[in-house]
């Protein structure tokens, strides 16, 4: 159902870029070519290069591998790395601070070993380190981080997490162990006694400026990690008296995650800067402000500050903690801190995208009308073809809310066997008829009534897609996350159809049916006709923070395959990395089948077959290669 008119004779790639925001969300590394393919640009050196994600797709395909891939590209991971870290230098030397700034990577943003090894590697230069909030996050991180780079340490920690931090502090890392409750102090002085290795310690306040967006219970005074006002001071007079206070070097506080507004990061700042300048007045030796995350993407690309946007620029959000800094630190005299940032979401998020083909496609369309009904047929059927020429602009609300009603006692006398399923039919055909009647007028309206605002959604096409919401995009579901979502191809042919993208699971929240089209949010994507023999291709942007560790094995559809490319300057690309995706043997595996045994248990039911006839020698050949065949496939759809 058409949302609005769109003429293929005038259609261009400048209409597809407006329409599905790509200049506006892609930060200059998504566009669409003369061809209308959707490209990525990203920097090769002191260079960039330009790809089609239609030659990356085929190159996949080539190699033998199915929809749904994950697609990373490594040059974007490098680009958003080094766009951080200049972005401080030039705000530091702008503002002429002393201290420098040292970004973190918080492993939990994306725990893949691709991911982790390629910030690790192009982040060497910078000494960006890693954050760790777990035991198996700290293993990592050990093992990969250089020696010069910072390794914080957050959440709660046991004894063995504090022995493994010590022993990072041991062989060069500058580990930090946050002191989130004060009963972990005591057992990182205990440990530190037992070991004879002197920790680095610092401690998480609770910043009571809060912020807006989906997490604001990150910050606040109901926040579930950092220390109250009167616990910060009680660590601070534990450690003078342990003879320790040396160690204190780290003030941490968190923000919040993706903050649309500059204001709340303003504000969280001074208020952080002034519990740092105290407790340099108490004798803290402070030198590192970590401001925790925050640093928002903008999804929506509205530049507003709303959840999925924000109303800053990375050079503003820079400025914003490096003059806070300053002012509360230099009337005071005291030394400008080095900055820590533990900015996830904004290094990854661009550096990953979901792509995927649609299998088939569901109209809500009445078929062809005949040009009168029969005498024969039940009045009420009557009634709604004669609705389908009444629908004009000052009746059309009345005229719906008659539909609607028409069809509700159709469906009671239905329910009562007082009409025929044939009759049925023809009433549900008759009431798309006048619904899509009716839909037509809505364009040249200026206020849309009210009974009619969800007219358009319900006549929309449902495309079913080669994916699973729950396991690769998880937070669609859980907390309304909205990803830029549009076609990969045909971008000069005007969108024709409005649709939601139902996934492969059998659950009815399995579907995207948010979208953000033309700046805004709406309920469908425009869309092209599916054509015979040919994919059609849709692609979901900047989801690369979170949503491939927090996958969900619904229906038991597992991990997608993974596929990493690095651009090249003469425009081709290199596939540097080929993860081929969960078999259903491996699905099965993680809910406690044994494959073999599943296999061996059909092997022995079909020859109970054969004994009593119901299967041929050859029969349970083919059964039982098929179903070992089954073991070892995707666990996604197959042409």
């Amino acid at each position: 159902m058409l949302n609005h008119p769109r003429s293929a004779t005038t259609w261009g790639i400048d209409d597809s870029e407006r329409l599905y925001g790509i200049s506006d969300w892609g930060a200059g590394y998504f566009k669409l070519n003369a061809a209308g393919e959707v490209t990525v640009t990203a920097p090769v050196g002191s260079d960039e290069a330009t790809v089609s994600l239609a030659e990356i797709i085929a190159g996949i395909e080539q190699r033998g591998h199915a929809m749904p891939v994950l697609l990373r590209i490594e040059n974007l991971l490098d680009a958003r790395l080094s766009q951080i870290n200049e972005g401080f230098r030039t705000a530091i030397a702008r503002s002429d601070y002393k201290g420098e700034y040292r970004g973190v990577f918080p492993v939990k943003v994306n725990q893949q070993c691709q991911v982790i090894e390629e910030i690790v590697k192009f982040g060497a230069p910078y000494q960006h380190g890693l954050e760790a909030g777990s035991k198996a996050e700290l293993v990592l991180a050990m093992a990969n981080l250089k020696h010069d780079g910072l390794l914080i340490c957050n959440g709660y920690k046991d004894r063995e997490f504090i022995d493994l931090g010590l022993w990072a502090n041991k062989i060069g890392h500058r580990c930090f162990f946050v002191v989130e409750s004060p009963a972990e102090l005591e057992i990182i002085l205990e440990r530190s006694r037992v070991l004879a290795i002197r920790p680095l310690i610092g401690v998480r306040v609770k910043v009571s400026a809060k912020v807006g967006g989906l997490w604001t219970e990150t910050s606040g005074d109901r926040s579930s990690f950092g220390l109250s006002t009167l616990q910060l001071l009680d660590v601070v007079e534990k450690l003078r008296q342990e003879g320790m206070l040396d160690t204190l070097q780290l003030l941490h506080c968190h923000l919040g995650s993706q903050i649309p507004h500059l204001d709340d990061i303003r504000a969280g700042v001074l208020e952080a800067c002034r519990f740092y300048a105290d407790l340099v007045a108490l004798g803290a030796p402070l030198d590192h402000l970590d401001f925790g995350g925050g640093l928002a993407v903008d999804y929506s690309g509205c530049r507003a500050g709303e959840v999925h946007s924000c109303d800053y620029s990375l050079d503003d959000y820079c400025d914003a903690i490096v003059t806070g800094i300053r002012s509360v630190l230099d009337p005071r005299g005291l030394p400008h801190p080095h900055i820590v940032t533990e900015s996830g979401r904004a290094t990854v998020a661009y550096a990953s995208m979901l792509l995927f083909n649609i299998l088939d496609t569901h109209h809500f369309e009445a078929v062809a009308l005949p040009e009168a009904l029969p005498n024969a047929a039940h009045p009420l059927n009557r009634h709604l073809f004669a609705l389908r020429d009444c629908a004009t602009a000052p009746t059309l609300a009345s005229c719906y809310r008659d539909a609607v009603a028409t069809r509700e006692k159709l469906r009671d006398l239905y329910r009562q066997g007082d009409i025929s399923l044939q009759e049925r039919a023809q009433g549900e055909n008759l009431f798309l008829a006048v619904a899509q009647s009716i839909a037509r007028h809505l364009d040249g309206l200026e206020d849309l009534p009210e009974s009619l605002n969800g007219l358009r959604e319900s006549l929309a096409d449902i495309y079913y897609g080669n994916f699973s919401v729950f396991q690769s995009l998880p937070d669609t579901w859980a907390i309304g996350q909205v990803y830029p979502v549009l076609p990969l191809t045909r971008l000069t042919e005007p969108p024709s159809r409005d649709a939601i993208i139902s996934d492969l699971t059998c659950d009815c929240d399995g579907k995207l049916d948010r979208f953000i089209i033309a700046g805004g949010e709406r309920r469908t994507l425009p869309v092209h006709p599916l054509r015979t023999g040919e994919e059609y291709y849709l692609g979901v942007f900047l989801m690369g923070a979170y949503q491939e560790t927090l996958g969900d094995l619904h229906n038991l559809f597992g991990d997608t395959h993974v596929v990493s490319v690095r651009l090249n300057s003469d425009g081709d690309f290199d596939i540097v990395r080929e993860i081929g995706g969960d078999s259903i043997a491996d699905v099965l595996s993680y809910v406690e089948y044994l494959p073999q045994q599943l296999y061996e248990a059909l092997r022995s039911s079909a020859e109970e077959s054969v004994r009593s006839e119901r299967l041929t020698l050859a029969e349970r050949q083919s059964l039982l290669k098929k179903f070992s065949e089954s073991l070892n496939g995707y666990t996604y759809f197959g042409r």
